[in-house]
């Protein structure tokens, strides 16, 4: 994949609180598109949008975010593309069905990413270091960090940690937790951290709590549910021509996009087990890009150490008549 734009020349990039992820793979990506709408499922701060829009002077945007703070920086920072541009705030999963029927989609994108800026913002309790236990992506979302580690059980605890965070140790974290909070709540991020720094002990680099951080997360924010519920979306749908380009950052996102897109380009849907094909073939709704994923270059991982997990996924579904 050949980047047609690098990072420092996209449209203002620069002025935003947070670094696009994989910018000039996601704009090879959709380097095809001439018109129609494009929906980016996660907006931000708009990096990757603005980029898009500058360049693709026939595209219309269509930004939907939870994040509040994020949607009011993107509304003024896209303001200079007027019309062009449409901004939503809510779950992608329960607007982008709707989305899909009304408009001409010729593009979606989605980066599954935590952004900089609320990781870095310590009342969001996404950080390590936060005095807050919240971790929610729309502020408004009636379930926080604070009720997943002071009220779920410990089975269920467990289970969020082996499973969302493919902890080895997630048991012993789980009793770790609840009897922390048998004397008082576990009320901020730091605290949590520690109780995890001392029950998992990792090494290298990456803090011990990462992955731990990471499943109450996910089960705050349901986030492999909204991946796919858009993946369901775009099955039923299969707008005609549109490409899809998903940004994941861990192995159980990635699973959940490779697995659809896989099934998406298979000709033969007949069981593993049939001796041969007896459903006739022609089955593909469209192909895949690539088969690997795109990853961000060591230039890339320097700049922004966050891009290191990132992997880029894209799909061009078929036009009606098209071989795929």
């Amino acid at each position: 994949m050949k980047a047609t734009m690098s990072p420092d020349s996209s449209a203002d990039v620069k002025t935003s609180p947070h670094i696009p992820v994989l910018l000039s793979q996601v704009l090879e990506s959709f380097s095809s598109l001439e018109a129609g709408v494009l929906i980016d499922c996660t907006l931000g701060y708009a990096g990757h949008s603005a980029a898009l829009l500058e360049a693709h002077p026939r595209l219309y945007l269509i930004g939907i975010d939870r994040d509040p703070e994020a949607l009011a920086f993107s509304r003024e920072r896209l303001a200079p593309y007027g019309e062009r541009v449409r901004l939503l705030q809510g779950s992608f999963s329960e607007l982008l069905p709707a989305l899909l029927k009304q408009e001409p989609v010729a593009g979606v994108l989605a980066d599954f990413g935590v952004s900089s800026l609320q990781l870095d913002k310590r009342e969001r309790g996404f950080s390590f270091e936060s005095e807050t236990l919240d971790m929610r992506m729309n502020p408004e979302a009636p379930l926080s960090a604070y009720e997943v580690v002071n009220g779920y059980s410990r089975e269920r605890l467990e289970y969020l940690f082996r499973e969302y965070g493919e902890i080895p140790r997630a048991r012993q974290l789980a009793e770790a937790i609840v009897s922390e909070r048998k004397d008082r709540p576990i009320e901020s991020a730091r605290q949590l951290a520690e109780l995890g720094k001392r029950v998992l002990r990792g090494k290298g680099k990456t803090h011990p709590a990462t992955q731990m951080f990471q499943a109450i997360r996910i089960e705050v924010n349901d986030e492999l549910g909204e991946i796919e519920r858009l993946l369901d979306a775009l099955e039923s749908t299969q707008p005609t021509g549109a490409i899809v380009s998903l940004i994941t950052f861990h192995s159980l996102e990635d699973r959940l996009v490779k697995s659809r897109f896989r099934r998406w380009s298979r000709e033969c849907i007949c069981p593993p087990e049939a001796p041969r094909c007896t459903c006739g073939g022609h089955h593909a709704l469209g192909r895949e890009l690539s088969r690997k994923p795109f990853v961000a270059t060591t230039e890339e991982q320097r700049i922004n150490p966050r891009s290191r997990s990132a992997k880029l996924r894209s799909f061009r579904f078929a036009v009606t008549g098209e071989a795929s």
